[in-house]
């Protein structure tokens, strides 16, 4: 079973967000979920062996920007396992694969590429206009 889903792709050809499609983007979530679990726990390793006071002013200059850098990817990943969660949940109530803004569906190759988004790509292009208008005013 795991074979025909890892093999199985979506196809526009059948209809949108049915059965297979569903756990298809379900196993995808989790697997992406899984993969940043896995670089968060190497992450926190390397972080906790990096305690070692550094006597050169640079060396420990240096060492401050990585583990800021660090924790600042740790943050994102943070925020991404919620946008995971989330679509999670729009597959379970029946909403995962369609526009927030207009209810229509979302091209699938969208999903693949982004299978947390939440707008068709219109929708985003229209979303990240607005946010320019409203930024450069």
């Amino acid at each position: 079973m795991a074979t025909a889903v890892k093999e199985y792709r979506p196809s526009e050809d059948e209809a949108f967000m049915n059965e297979r499609q569903r756990e298809y983007f379900r196993r995808k979530l989790l697997a992406w979920k899984d993969e940043i679990h896995e670089e968060s726990r190497s992450t926190i390793a390397t972080l906790q062996q990096d305690t070692v006071a550094e006597a050169d002013l640079a060396d420990r200059a240096t060492s401050e920007t990585d583990r800021a850098l660090e924790l600042r990817t740790r943050d994102r990943q943070r925020k991404l396992i919620a946008k995971i969660d989330d679509a999670l949940r729009r597959i379970e109530d029946g909403t995962y694969g369609y526009c927030e803004e207009t209810g229509e569906p979302i091209a699938l190759s969208r999903l693949e590429a982004r299978p947390i988004a939440t707008l068709s790509l219109e929708a985003q292009e229209r979303h990240e206009r607005r946010e320019r208008v409203h930024r450069d005013a």
